[in-house]
């Protein structure tokens, strides 16, 4: 129980942050941005597609901070999207200090946050299709849900995901892709489905028993008198990333043959404009524009990647629309003599204290929201520092839940995923349950406890790294470095597998790690249904009621070799 005097200090710490957020200095970042600029686009042709993915639950605004490390291997090294900071704003020629450097990296975030505000929101997101929609005639537009879509929050949670339907639904989306979707369940996916009232597709999921498909592959409409096909993609490593058990006797994979034969029998149907709209990641889908002929558009999502326009590989254009609501996609299509002849597109940053919200969804969103409202405002504690998670190693966010389950659990070592969800506290801003559930929510999370020996430790990490540095990216499933606490380590990305990571030692004596020494344990989100432990979002709640002031125990455990 909190006492009265602790109270008081914590909502103190409220008012003073939200106080201080609202200063000359954003007021005067703000005043040289408007709705209309956002909207601003050269229009083309007879299609528009828009593109919302990985919003992970997120129905109000967030801060997010893009990652400080995003490599690339083989020949993905270097190049979009596997750039960040100056990099990032020198390739794409944004300058330094602006809105848009505010919304794509990390480059003196916390002031810039402080200055342009939070991005994204549902409401604020249907202004701007209800604006475009508006300039370009509904009849030529599509709106397309990448997926991931209905968990990661305190309300999706409570809800199965009926949250996110319901608020998704009154955007009048034309189809959507799945991939933590899954996590629910068949049976409540397949109830989701049946409220969601638009197609949910997938060309590469299929029964096992009977090697049939189990959602539609495809499905057509009539743009601008131009028949487009839209053939889904979930994500393909499904049953490895999260529990099998949860969606029994469906397989997935990335199945090439199977997208090429969709494609020719789209086009032999007449469609014009052929869209794959995919939770593969946006390496893999690279990958795949190499060698599937005949796809004129892919709308990517699973990795989380930002890029501010579409890039070209051969005759296929890839827009990635980062994550938490805070871009829409827009690719605009010029077809001619049935095929596309010219396009333009662009990321629209969601600034949520620029844009007008929708009052329809707004009210809405409030609805939702309200029976969940005072337990997701209810506040635990105070950010001692800037608290992000997604980058390819440890972000602070994670720390601090390694913290949590090394001090709760009693364990020298902690592991936590690298999920590449969960939002972006600001420094002395207050910690509240719903942002320890944005950084938690699951339907397994429970905090084991186990005995490793130090060679069972690395090749737990080598083979987490070969997943996410792969040079072929159809061997990679996603994600980031599994987050460790209480043991520092090297990783050379560029190596082959057994030899990227080196110099493993414990953080706080630097002793090495023994390989055939037993170490005790602790973890959270095991894909084995017979763990058992406490709930990681109750293990964090009461750890960060305990302390108060969260000070994340540091983000340097990883020394990245061998690139530049």
């Amino acid at each position: 129980m909190r006492s009265r005097r602790e109270f008081l200090q914590l909502a103190a710490v409220s008012a003073s942050y939200f106080a201080s957020t609202s200063n000359f200095a954003r007021a005067a970042a703000q005043q040289h941005l408007t709705q209309d600029d956002l909207l601003k686009f050269k229009s083309k042709g007879q299609v528009t597609l828009l593109h919302l993915t990985d919003m992970h639950g997120q129905l109000n605004p967030v801060y997010f901070r893009p990652p400080s490390e995003n490599y690339g291997v083989g020949s993905f090294e270097g190049v979009p999207p596997h750039l960040v900071g100056a990099e990032f704003l020198k390739h794409f020629n944004i300058p330094a200090g602006s809105a848009y450097a505010y919304a794509h990296t990390m480059v003196d975030y916390v002031s810039l946050a402080r200055a342009y505000g939070k991005l994204g929101g549902l409401d604020r997101t249907s202004t701007l299709i209800k604006a475009i929609r508006a300039e370009r005639g509904d009849d030529k537009v599509l709106l397309l849900d990448g997926g991931d879509t209905w968990q990661g929050s305190y309300t999706s949670l409570m809800t199965q995901g009926a949250d996110m339907v319901t608020a998704m639904k009154a955007l009048r989306p034309d189809a959507m892709v799945g991939h933590w979707e899954f996590t629910f369940g068949k049976d409540r996916v397949e109830e989701l489905i049946d409220e969601m009232g638009y197609p949910f597709l997938g060309s590469n999921c299929f029964d096992t028993e009977w090697e049939e498909r189990v959602f539609d592959s495809t499905a057509y409409f009539e743009k601008g008198g131009v028949k487009v096909a839209v053939i889904g993609q979930h994500f393909p490593y499904t049953p490895i990333s999260n529990p099998s058990h949860l969606i029994e006797g469906w397989s997935f994979g990335i199945r090439p043959d199977e997208i090429q034969k969709n494609v020719d029998e789209a086009r032999s149907k007449g469609a014009e404009v052929v869209v794959l709209l995919s939770h593969n990641g946006f390496d893999v889908d690279q990958k795949l524009a190499t060698e599937i002929t005949g796809i004129d558009v892919v709308l990517t999502g699973h990795t989380h990647d930002a890029v501010p326009e579409a890039i070209r590989i051969n005759n296929t254009l890839i827009l990635s629309s980062g994550s938490h609501g805070k871009y829409l996609g827009r690719i605009d299509l010029n077809v001619r003599g049935g095929e596309v002849v010219d396009a333009n597109s662009t990321l629209i940053p969601i600034f949520s204290d620029v844009i007008a919200p929708d009052p329809e969804i707004s009210s809405l969103i409030g609805e939702l929201r309200a029976p969940y409202e005072k337990e997701c405002r209810r506040i635990i504690g105070q950010a001692g520092a800037l608290l992000y998670r997604r980058g390819n190693f440890n972000g602070s966010w994670d720390n601090v839940i390694c913290d949590a389950i090394r001090e709760q659990k009693d364990v020298e070592i902690a592991l936590s995923p690298g999920f590449r969800w969960g939002t972006t506290l600001l420094p002395a801003q207050p910690i509240t349950i719903d942002d320890i559930y944005t950084q938690t929510s699951m339907n397994y999370p429970a905090v084991y406890r186990t005995h490793m020996t130090g060679e069972q430790l690395k090749n737990m990490l080598e083979d987490v790294c070969d997943n996410l540095f792969n040079p072929d990216p159809y061997y990679q499933q996603g994600g980031d470095m599994v987050r460790v606490g209480g043991v520092s380590y090297e990783c050379a990305p560029k190596e082959l597998i057994g030899k990227r990571i080196q110099n493993m030692v414990m953080s706080r004596t630097g002793e090495p790690l023994e390989s055939d020494k037993k170490y005790t344990v602790g973890g959270w989100a095991s894909v084995n249904p017979k763990t058992k432990g406490p709930a990681i979002y109750d293990v964090l709640e009461e750890y960060i009621t305990r302390k108060k002031i969260i000070q994340p125990s540091g983000t340097d455990y990883v020394k990245v070799t061998g690139v530049s």
